[in-house]
Order: C-alpha cells, then structure tokens, then sequence
C-alpha cells in the first residue's frame, strides 16, 4: 500500500497526525476552516442592521463584504508560499489567532471605519485557513483514502456557506448583529488549544522549510505585489461593479484595467521567476488545471444559487430573512446525507463520471429553477435547493480527491491555495453575473410586460373591470395591477439567471473529459514537471 501511494507522490512522513488518529485532526483542523467559511455568507443578512446599528446607509455597510473579500482574495493565492516560509502549524496557529482576535474587534466596532479594518484583518487571517486544512488532508492521508477525509472538507466548505444565512438571520433577529463575529471568539480560542496540542509538524515539513530558507528567505516581492492589484481590484471591480453601473464609473473601469494588466504581468512574472509566490508551473499537470476549471464552475454555481435563491424568496415571495435562509438549510441537509456516498465512491468510480453527472445534475436542478412561479411554496423551494445540494458532494470530493495525485507533495501546500483562489474566483464570478443579469434582465422584463398593458389589449381591460368591481375604484387597480406586474417582472429575471447559469454548466461540462483517470502513470507524469 505504501508503494502504491508513494507511486501517486504521497509520503507518509508528511502526515499531520503523528501518533495521533488521522481522523481525530480532521476533526480538529475543520472546526477553524467552518467558522471562517461560515463567516463569509453569515454577514450577508445581517447588513440593514449593522446599517442601522452604526447609523450608516446600507450601500455603506456592503463595505462590509468587499473589504473581508478583497482582503481574502490577496493572501489566499500566497497562503501556498507563507505555509512554506512561516512553517505550516505555526501559519495555521496565526491565521486562527488573527482570524479570532480580528472577529472581537468586528463585534465591538463603534463606527465603519474600524470594523472595516476590522474586517481586513479577519480576512488576512482567513485566507489561510481553508489551504492549510487541504494541504495537511492531503499530506495526511493516502491517495486511497483522501475521497473520505476531503468528504468531511466538503461538509465545511458547502454546509458553511448554507447555514451562514440563516444563523446570521437568527442571530441578528434576536441577539444582535455585534455576535454575528463575536461568535467566533470561543470557537477560535478552542481551535488554537487543539491545534497546538495534536497537530504534528513533520520532520520532512520542516525540512522542506529549511531548505527553503537556505541561504536567506527570498520574497517575490513584485510577485506579491501583482497578487495584490491583480486579485484585489478584481475582487472590487466584481463586487461594486453592478452597484456602480460597470463601466460608466471611471472607478470601474480603471479597477477593471489595473485588475487586467497586473494578472497578465503576474502570469509571465511567476514563470520566469526562480522563487514564486505562486507556483504557475503546476498547471502544466492537466488533471490540476481541469479540476481547478471544475472547482471554479463548483464555486460559481454554489455561492451565485445560495445568493440569489433567499434573494428570490424575500424580493417576489416575501419572505424574511429567517424563512429564507431556512429554505436553504433543507439544501445543507442533502449534502450531509450525499457525502459519505462520494466519498465511498472516489477511488472506485471514474471521477469523470461522478463529476461529469454531478454537473448535469447541477444543470437539471437550474432548469428546475427556471420552471418556479411566483406562486411556489416554501416546500418548493427547499425541495428545489436539496436536489441541488445533493450533487455537491460529487463535485467536491472528488475534485480535491484526485487534484493532488501526480504533483510532487512539498508542493501541496502551493496546489491547496490555487484550489481555494479557484472556488472563491468562481463565487465572485457567479455573483457578479447572477447579479448583473439580474438588474439588466429586469428593465427588459418590465418593459416586455408594460407594452401588453394598454387598452388595445382585450386582456388588460377585462382585469382592470374585474379589479375596478373588486376594490371599487380605477387607482387602486391600477396599482395592484402594477404591483403585480412588478412581481412577474421581478420572477422572470431571476429565471432568466438560473437559466443563464445553466447554460454555463452545460458548457464547461465536456470539459471534464479532459481529465485522465488516477493511474500511476498519470502520477508519474506529473511529478515528472
């Protein structure tokens, strides 16, 4: 078995473990990893009353978000090179004690500005937790038994963004919105107790440190400079764009400009570079740039649906907050009860069937989604999330199962953070364009419904005589008919984004079969780059 694994580049004396249970530290390294994704989508709901709360307009308050993105998207990218420089239990250790001490001082922020920082800071030490786990699991675990350790990775990192709405509606409706971060205080202090007690360095981590600070530690600065403008303007250029109109604000545009040059000269930089702080040259392994394509449509496709659906539900159903973070919460159920299954079947099943399927079935569930009314019941709506939600687990395990096989393991830790930049560019992507569609599809369904509503229309006069008799006067009816139209209007342009989702799955799914099946000779191959 060990030749086996040592074939597919894994090396025992990397493990995390120790003497330790191997799943007793997937236990412990998971618990920091879902308070930091959780805290992403957990604020979303909270913003009207951190608004209200700091005295400040709600487009003030979505400063919020950006900030904690902007700053998650710069060190996630670098958090492969800092787990190598600073040593990866001592980086894990300072990410969570940022990530903690950064989420008291978002609790107790009298004003914008210092839970802005606040926020920053939170995502600094945010950025590298999701990483670290992956490269340890990968390290940990042997290629044969990494489809049930990356199963549990995937309840944290699918669950966390479906309970994060509902636990931050609840704890916002009847707490207050300050224990939204100070939540995380207790679960980090604990996380770092355990952390420090039963996460082992290895011997052969160390010495990959060691080596690595030979002669002197050699920072790519321009490197990590490029990473900074290119991610960071992305991240700002994808989250404020829609509020700003895009390309009519001059803002936009020169973030869209500086975002550009600075990842194209980031690429050709990291290549000729002898230390860099990205290792670009992993991509020359096609199974890692295919699953980074695959995790990049995962992301896109999670954290777009996990907006827009509870958007949906509040703007043309009425719903609050609460009720519409529950209709998701079905969603995380079906997860829970998928991932054993995918974890099972990773290594016995050819992963281009399983994630290949698990796609069309994402496409289905959005066909599903554009076929809801705006009449649909609370049952319909959390029955559509669950059969979505349970096709996750067959894109994430997989993908982080069989994205390490044939890479040389000192380079985990480099592969972890392009993983993460791919899943978290993907969910700003879907976002942007689920957005986007959103508010442009709008003005087009309204304008298509208003041009059937004249008196030529033998339809429109015989509901407006039927509304005249029922409320008993011309205005009244004229404006619940506009209401009306406003709701169908509203239903059809988030249909119109479910559908525009699909048609993005359908197309990146051939892609799949570009990935060859885990055999030693793919392994091989890739260690040999």
């Amino acid at each position: 078995m060990a030749e086996a694994a040592a074939s597919q580049g894994w090396d025992p004396t990397r493990s995390a473990a120790g003497k330790m249970n191997p799943w007793l530290i997937v236990a412990i390294i998971s618990i920091p990893t879902f308070m930091e994704v959780l805290d992403t989508s957990i604020a979303n709901v909270s913003l009207d009353h951190i608004a209200g709360g700091l005295s400040i307009s709600t487009d003030q308050a979505t400063w919020v978000l950006t900030s904690y993105l902007v700053a998650n998207a710069v060190v996630i990218p670098i958090s492969g090179w800092l787990t190598n420089a600073v040593g990866r239990k001592r980086y894990f250790l300072i990410s969570i004690a940022l990530f903690t001490a950064a989420s008291f001082l978002c609790g107790i922020s009298p004003n914008l500005q210092t839970l802005v920082i606040a926020r920053v800071l939170q995502g600094i030490g945010g950025g590298g937790l999701a990483p670290v786990e992956q490269s340890i699991l990968a390290d940990t675990f042997p290629p044969e038994k990494r489809g049930m350790a990356f199963a549990a990775f995937a309840i944290v990192v699918v669950v966390g963004p479906v309970l994060g709405p509902t636990l931050g509606g609840y704890i916002t409706e009847y707490i207050s919105w300050h224990w939204i971060f100070l939540i995380n205080v207790p679960v980090g202090i604990t996380s770092v107790i355990l952390v420090w007690l039963f996460v082992d360095e290895p011997e052969q981590v160390k010495e990959d440190r060691r080596q690595m600070l030979k002669g002197g530690l050699k920072i790519d600065y321009v490197g990590v400079a490029l990473v900074a403008l290119g991610l960071g303007f992305l991240e700002y250029f994808a989250d404020r764009g829609e509020r700003l109109d895009w390309f009519s604000s001059p803002l936009i545009t020169a973030s869209a400009i500086i975002s550009a040059t600075s990842l194209i000269a980031l690429v050709i930089w990291e290549l000729r570079v002898d230390n860099p702080v990205i290792n670009l040259r992993l991509l020359k392994n096609r199974n890692f740039t295919m699953t980074l394509v695959v995790m990049l449509m995962t992301g896109l496709v999670l954290f777009a649906t996990t907006q827009i659906i509870p958007q949906m539900l509040q703007q043309v159903m009425g719903y609050s907050a609460l009720d519409a973070g529950l209709a998701l919460t079905a969603g995380g159920f079906a997860t829970l009860v998928a991932v054993p299954f995918a974890g099972r079947l990773v290594g016995k099943v050819d992963v281009r069937f399983l994630i290949g399927g698990a796609l069309l079935v994402q496409a289905g569930a959005l066909w599903h989604f554009s076929h809801f009314s705006p009449d649909i019941s609370f049952w319909d709506a959390a029955t559509g999330r669950m059969y979505q939600a349970v096709a996750l687990p067959f894109l994430f395990v997989p993908i982080n199962a069989v994205a390490y096989i044939g890479l040389p393991q000192r380079a985990t830790a480099q592969a972890s953070s392009l993983l993460n930049v791919a899943r978290n560019l993907g969910g700003t992507l879907g976002i942007a364009i689920s957005q986007t569609t959103l508010a442009n599809h709008l003005q087009l369904r309204q304008a298509e419904l208003s041009y059937s509503l004249n008196p030529l229309n033998p339809v429109y006069r015989d509901w407006l005589a039927q509304a005249e008799r029922m409320f008993g006067d011309r205005t009244t009816a004229l404006a619940v008919m506009y209401q009306q139209m406003q709701r169908q209007a509203a239903m059809l342009s988030f249909i119109d984004v479910f559908q525009t989702l699909m048609v993005i799955v359908l197309v990146v799914t051939p892609f799949v079969w570009l990935m060859r099946p885990a055999t030693s000779s793919t392994a091989r191959e890739g260690m040999g780059h």
